[in-house]
């Protein structure tokens, strides 16, 4: 799946070395990046390249809090970390779960299905984000940048991925970012 190459981590860190923030990250990489990909070779659905991407992001959003429990539970103290040997062994059921909802979404999975899901997805979350300029700013305004896991950082993912309910929009909007906040985040994205 992910072109035979292999992918590892060897870290050598003092005793009282941030285990926690190392376990987070490699979690993102699996729960975001990895997903994507996964979703990326998976969904056949009818949409474009754009939509395909937000379509994927919003179902990382949808579940990305269970999906990062079971990987962080997965995860233990190391100091030499196969990120591929990790995703293939010690992971299986959570590829087992990704494929059953890929399975759920048809080849004709259309635009106006993409946006219903959306809507869906942006009505049950409280999460606020905040958009200035190209950024997207999270709590405490960190900036976010969790797209980049997808292999090309754009607002738009960022957003989805963010599992925003509402978007603050300080200053400017570009055009194209406009009309999607207007398409999905219709009444929720709040503009000064």
């Amino acid at each position: 799946m992910f072109g035979g190459e292999r992918a590892a981590v060897r870290l050598r860190l003092a005793t009282k070395a941030p285990y926690s923030k190392i376990k987070e990250r490699l979690t993102e990489i699996v729960g975001i990046g990895y997903k994507y990909a996964f979703l990326k070779e998976k969904l056949h659905a009818c949409l474009s390249k754009r939509e395909k991407k937000l379509l994927s992001a919003a179902l990382i959003a949808a579940d990305y809090e269970g999906d990062r429990a079971y990987i962080r539970s997965k995860i233990g103290n190391f100091e030499n970390f196969s990120i591929d040997g990790f995703y293939t062994f010690r992971l299986s059921a959570l590829r087992e779960k990704w494929s059953r909802i890929v399975e759920y979404i048809p080849e004709g999975f259309a635009s106006s299905d993409l946006k219903k899901f959306c809507e869906f997805l942006v009505g049950e979350s409280k999460n606020k984000v905040y958009l200035k300029g190209n950024v997207v700013f999270g709590e405490n305004f960190i900036p976010l940048r969790r797209s980049r896991l997808t292999g090309e950082e754009d607002v738009e993912t960022e957003i989805m991925l963010s599992d925003a309910g509402f978007v603050y929009c300080l200053g400017e909007v570009e055009e194209g970012l406009g009309d999607f906040l207007q398409k999905y985040y219709a009444e929720r994205a709040i503009f000064s």
